[in-house]
């Protein structure tokens, strides 16, 4: 019903633009003269499709809100009162999903009782009643809605400034659901890290050495849960990484910036960066069939113990994901170094690549380096290379050529499977969650800032 009523309203929203596109027309006179009128005519068009479109998704919105309740409560009230005081919350939800289920038609398992049946009987009256309630009302008020903006319109009424405020306000709450998506991630992780301080220590957590949770089901802590080996396992992969991707990527924005030509760079920069858009499952899976038993094939050969699944394998292959955030970024802050800059090293008699080493790269130094740490934190928050390629080793070593894990594997072994997330061993994936996003976004911070810096210098 609710996707037939959309369509509906949708089908009144295009009448109603065409309504106002029709009427500012005629008011211009002939030849659609638009310099008679305030706004332009496709203004007033939009500005009735808003009238008759807002209030009656408003509406719709609100009614969908409130019926469950309403409905909830038709059935209640034919539950006899001693059955009634009897429900507790999860049981009074239970009983009306077997009602909604019989006034559907669908049924139940077993024999439903004589109240359940005579509930499901009124609730299917309640529903049809409602249906075409909410039919009539909702389009009520868009036809309403498109009558009283088609009156309003004159050649000297404001029709842009009304649609530019409500696109405002549209903006507005556009973002402001981006911003409060963002806490209510940070305040649910907040929340359950600490229900699991509250059976561990914070101390033992944040500075243990051991890794080893215990898997009980009487809801206590058991094993140990120490982050280190987690945290520096994560940074040796993330750092591995960083060594492929900072060196490649940096000389490939020099290259493309400085050296290639124009014909050359128009198909070569986006060629690179169509590796950021390759699925990180692709990669992982590269690099478990792929560099793993290369590595292991090349150590074997040159007398070094590589494990396929090891830190190397895993930062090796992040680093060639990460390459296209590193060139493209730093591409983009070579260039918007000013041409004077350069020019005038050049006309002092340096060459151009003596210009480049202490000219353009210490110019552009600064949003360089908000480059790399934008790619540093893209690359301590993944997870499928590291799932697949860094094997599951928690334990603190400084061999890069054995397994380890990180914090992003872990969480997802904690969350894996039947999970009872009231005890510490799932909530501890939580903590670790928090732990990454505060990591992330602090190098995310210092990286904007670098970069704003840069651009407020140069621009």
């Amino acid at each position: 019903m609710n996707l037939l009523l959309i369509g509906v309203l949708l089908a009144i929203i295009a009448i109603a633009y065409q309504v106002g596109l029709t009427k500012s027309r005629k008011l211009a006179g002939k030849g659609n003269n638009s310099a008679m009128l305030h706004s332009r005519p496709g203004y007033y068009g939009a500005l009735v499709a808003l009238w008759c479109g807002i209030p009656a998704f408003l509406i719709l919105i609100v009614w969908n809100l409130v019926e469950p309740s309403i409905f909830q409560q038709v059935i209640l009230n034919h539950v006899p009162e001693q059955i009634r005081a009897t429900l507790d919350p999860a049981s009074t939800s239970v009983m009306v999903e077997r009602v909604q289920a019989l006034a559907s038609g669908f049924g139940v398992s077993d024999t439903p009782a004589a109240y359940e049946l005579a509930a499901a009987e009124q609730l299917k009256k309640i529903e049809n009643i409602g249906s075409f309630a909410k039919l009539a009302v909702v389009v009520s008020a868009a036809l309403i809605g498109l009558v009283m903006a088609k009156r309003r319109i004159a050649e000297k009424y404001r029709a842009r400034n009304q649609v530019e405020k409500v696109l405002n306000v549209a903006l507005a709450l556009c973002s402001g659901v981006a911003i409060l998506t963002t806490v209510g991630i940070v305040m649910s992780m907040f929340s359950e890290a600490m229900r699991f301080f509250s059976f561990v220590n914070p101390l033992d957590f944040f500075f243990g050495t051991e890794w080893n949770p215990g898997f009980s089901t009487s809801g206590s802590a058991e094993g140990s849960y120490g982050l280190l080996p987690l945290l520096w396992g994560t940074l040796m992969v993330s750092g591995i990484a960083l060594l492929v991707a900072v060196p490649v990527g940096l000389m490939i924005a020099i290259y493309l910036a400085e050296y290639a030509k124009p014909s050359f760079r128009s198909w070569a920069k986006p060629a690179i960066e169509v590796l950021a858009g390759i699925p990180t499952i692709v990669y992982g899976v590269f690099a478990l069939m792929v560099i793993g038993p290369f590595a292991k094939d090349l150590g074997a050969m040159i007398g070094l113990d590589i494990n396929a699944t090891s830190a190397l394998t895993a930062g090796f292959v992040m680093g060639i994901m990460i390459i296209p955030f590193v060139s493209s970024l730093s591409d983009d802050i070579i260039t918007q170094v000013p041409r004077a800059l350069r020019d005038g090293s050049l006309g002092l008699g340096a060459t151009k690549s003596e210009t480049i080493r202490q000219v353009v790269i210490p110019a552009a130094l600064p949003g360089i380096i908000g480059a790399f740490l934008l790619a540093a934190s893209r690359a301590i928050g993944e997870t499928m290379i590291v799932v697949l390629a860094a094997g599951n080793s928690p334990l603190l070593h400084i061999n890069p050529l054995e397994a380890v894990s990180t914090v992003t594997i872990t969480i997802v072994n904690q969350l894996t499977g039947d999970t009872d997330f009231a005890s510490p061993q799932a909530l501890v994936a939580f903590a670790l969650g928090l732990t990454l996003f505060v990591i992330t976004l602090g190098l995310n911070i210092v990286a904007l800032y670098i970069v704003r810096k840069y651009r407020e210098q140069y621009e």
